[in-house]
């Protein structure tokens, strides 16, 4: 649970003092919504939880350059922790035997898989009523988007964030966000009907107005 408005301003300066247990209230509120973004934008729970750590690090490390108000703290640590998943992937490119496409293929019939363990942290009634095996197969079709979809859509869709909130985080303009989440929503159907997996009621594969 995250504190009050007046409470996290006042953590927030405590933490800029370097008050290291102020910093860790601010990474109580916010170290699930870090690790499920950095989980779905990566389709692989140990590479999740290193990016978490990360991303949590680097935060300490620049909280004293954090020129905003408590309620931009948000948008900077899921800034932080994108940014995190993408210098990642940018590891994972440079090695020949680890490509993206194999790291987040989908796992043997059967298999119990990282999405099968990590949920949302707020779930909402449409997320409750999806089978296991249809939740599966959509973060599959997440793990298949280019990088830059992938997260639009984690952040927009999954994560719930406004198109404004997205485009700060992610550093690009709103029509970005909207062009993006356009493409990676056809790019899900797509992939969802190939599974034979198209849940009617799932609102993240609609059209949204902003």
């Amino acid at each position: 649970m995250q504190p009050e408005a007046g409470a996290l301003e006042q953590t927030l300066t405590a933490a800029r003092r370097g008050e290291v247990a102020a910093f860790n209230t601010l990474v109580q509120a916010y170290q699930r919504q870090v690790y499920n973004i950095c989980y779905r934008t990566l389709g692989n729970a140990e590479d999740a939880a290193d990016a978490t750590q990360d991303a949590l690090l680097n935060a300490y490390r620049g909280l004293e350059s954090f020129s905003g108000s408590a309620a931009g703290l948000r948008s900077w640590l899921l800034r932080i922790a994108v940014n995190t998943c993408y210098d990642q992937i940018r590891r994972r490119q440079r090695r020949p035997t680890d490509s993206l496409d194999a790291l987040t293929s989908p796992d043997a019939e059967g298999d119990v898989t990282a999405a099968d363990r990590v949920s949302d942290p707020r779930p909402g009634p449409e997320q409750q009523s999806l089978s296991a095996e249809t939740a599966r197969h959509i973060q599959q079709a997440i793990d298949r988007l280019p990088v830059e979809q992938r997260t639009t859509v984690v952040l927009c869709d999954v994560q719930g964030l406004s198109y404004e909130e997205a485009a700060r985080i992610m550093s690009i303009e709103l029509g970005t966000v909207k062009s993006r989440l356009s493409r990676a929503r056809a790019q899900l159907r797509l992939l969802l009907v190939e599974k034979g997996e198209l849940p009617s009621s799932s609102g993240r594969l609609q059209e949204r107005s902003p």
